[in-house]
């Protein structure tokens, strides 16, 4: 599956915390109270996920803010057969539905989305302050500044 619209950006936000992006139109996989999971062009702690990884080596991502009431089961990302995203609710993470594999495509630095950037609404996604993610090739940056001229010289 090499389609752009089946990219997503895997973000650090936290201890073993992830944002989810898609790599195409920039939106935030995020899952509300009822386990439906939408995009949002803003970061929010609905679009925060505990990243897991599962004993046969798959990845399985969890609402950090949802879960049962009274099981306190979390609630999983999940696809099914087709490709149809589940409701979170309804996904257990011993099922093949809810296991991934991330694949590193390129390494990307990328600012970590902040729930105080809030206020950045009114400005455009190209103007969010991730305009020129800084790639890593070999460990030498190809796109963006050095570090001294980043951080006012010092």
């Amino acid at each position: 599956l090499n389609s752009k619209a089946a990219l997503f950006n895997l973000i650090p936000v936290g201890l073993r915390v992830v944002a989810i992006q898609g790599v195409k139109a920039g939106l935030y996989a995020a899952m509300n109270g009822e386990g439906f999971l939408y995009t949002s062009d803003l970061f929010t702690v609905e679009a925060k996920f505990k990243e897991s990884v599962f004993e046969n080596y798959y990845v399985i991502y969890s609402s950090t803010l949802f879960r049962q009431h009274e099981s306190g089961r979390a609630w999983y990302l999940g696809l099914n057969k087709d490709g149809v995203v589940m409701k979170g609710n309804r996904v257990k993470k011993t099922k093949p539905c809810s296991h991934f594999v991330p694949r590193p495509i390129e390494v990307c630095m990328y600012k970590e989305p902040s729930l105080h950037d809030i206020e950045e609404r009114g400005r455009s996604r190209k103007n969010s302050g991730t305009e020129a993610p800084a790639l890593l090739n070999g460990g030498e940056k190809v796109v963006g500044q050095n570090s001294t001229e980043q951080d006012g010289g010092s």
